[in-house]
C-alpha cells in the first residue's frame, strides 16, 4: 500500500464522525431506499458530533502549527451515496472542518480506497470493514460508543494497548494457550529478541514522525503505552521499541489492573485495544477503538 510520506492521513466513515443513529436505524428497520429519502428530506439538518469528531477536530487543527503544506490529513469513506452524503458534507461545512476529500460508495465498504488515499489508519463504526482495512495491512479499528469528552487544550493523546496493536500477538498467543506464569516465563527468556510489528505499528512510527516536526516541550501530539503487563514481562516492551527507533512519551504496565482510571487520567482522546473486554471496559472513560486482530479476536 503507497502512503504519502508528506502527510499523516486518517480515513473515518460517516456514522463515527456524526451521530447517525436515527438515520442508521432507519436503513436497518426500512431499507436502503427509505434511509435515501429520510437523509435528502434532512440534508440541511445538522448532525450531532460523534464518537471521534473531537479526535478529528485536534488532530486538522496541527496543520495551524506548521508552515507550508499541511503534515495531516482527514478523509472521510462512507456507505452513502453522494446525494445521501450532502448532509454530511453540509455537517462537516457547519463545523469548519477541513475535509475535503471522500468516497461515497452507496451501500459498499469503502476500505477499497484506503490503499489510494495512502491513508495510515482507518476509524469506523462498522467492524467488517474494519477487519477488511487491517487485511490490506492498515492501521484500524472500531469505535465503541461510550464516553466522549471535551478536553482543555489542544493536545492530542492517543493511548495503545501493546500486544496485538503496537506488537504481534505472539506472546499473547502463550498466554491464552498456557496462562500466566508460561508466559511470564517465556518473556524472561526472550527479553532480548524484539516482538513482531503488530497493526498499529507503522501508525505510531508516522506519529512519530509527526512529533519531531515540533519541539519537544510544544509537541500537540502525546502518545502512551497502556499494557496489561507487568515486571518482568515489561523488559522486552522496553527493547523493542527500543529496537524500532520509537520512542512513546509515557508507559503504564498494570500488571492485569483495569486500564479505565489510568487512560482517564492520561486524558487519551482515543485508545486501542484488541480485547473486546478491555474495549467495554475502557470506553466507560475515554473514546475507545476496537482492534480485532489477534489470537483474542479468532471465534472458537
Amino acid at each position: 500500500m503507497a502512503t504519502r510520506p508528506d502527510k499523516l492521513v486518517i480515513a473515518i466513515s460517516s456514522r463515527a464522525l456524526f451521530d447517525l443513529s436515527d438515520s442508521h436505524r432507519v436503513f436497518e428497520e426500512q431499507g436502503l431506499h427509505a434511509f435515501s429519502h429520510y437523509q435528502v428530506e434532512r440534508e440541511n439538518d445538522i448532525l450531532n458530533k460523534g464518537d471521534a469528531f473531537l479526535l478529528v477536530e485536534k488532530f486538522l487543527k496541527i496543520n495551524e502549527l506548521l508552515e507550508g503544506e499541511p503534515r495531516v490529513e482527514v478523509i472521510l469513506l462512507s456507505r452513502n451515496s453522494a446525494d445521501t452524503g450532502l448532509r454530511v458534507f453540509n455537517s462537516i461545512e457547519h463545523y469548519g472542518l477541513d475535509i475535503t476529500r471522500a468516497a461515497f460508495c452507496n451501500g459498499e465498504s469503502p476500505y477499497r480506497y484506503i490503499g489510494p488515499f495512502g491513508c495510515n489508519l482507518f476509524l469506523s463504526a462498522d467492524g467488517a470493514d474494519v477487519r477488511l482495512a487491517l487485511e490490506q495491512g492498515v492501521a484500524a479499528a472500531t469505535l465503541v460508543a461510550g464516553a466522549s469528552r471535551e478536553n482543555q487544550n489542544d493536545v492530542l493523546r492517543f493511548a495503545f494497548d501493546g500486544d496485538a496493536v503496537i506488537f504481534s500477538d505472539e506472546a499473547e498467543q502463550i498466554y491464552k494457550r498456557e496462562g500466566l506464569a508460561a508466559f511470564t516465563e517465556a518473556e524472561r527468556m526472550s527479553a532480548q529478541k524484539p516482538l513482531g510489528g503488530g497493526p498499529f505499528k507503522g501508525f505510531l512510527e508516522a506519529l512519530q514522525r509527526l512529533q519531531a516536526e515540533f519541539e519537544m516541550d510544544t509537541c500537540p501530539i502525546r502518545t502512551a503505552l497502556v499494557t496489561a503487563r507487568s515486571a518482568p514481562a515489561h523488559e522486552r516492551v522496553i527493547r523493542t521499541l527500543r529496537a524500532w527507533d520509537i520512542r512513546v512519551d509515557e508507559s503504564v504496565f498494570l500488571g492485569g489492573l483495569p486500564k479505565g482510571e489510568f487512560l482517564r487520567a492520561f486524558g487519551a482522546d482515543v485508545f486501542f485495544d484488541d480485547q473486546p473486554s478491555h474495549c467495554a471496559s475502557a470506553a466507560e472513560h475515554v473514546a475507545t477503538g476496537h482492534v480485532p486482530h489477534g489470537i483474542a479476536n479468532i471465534e472458537a
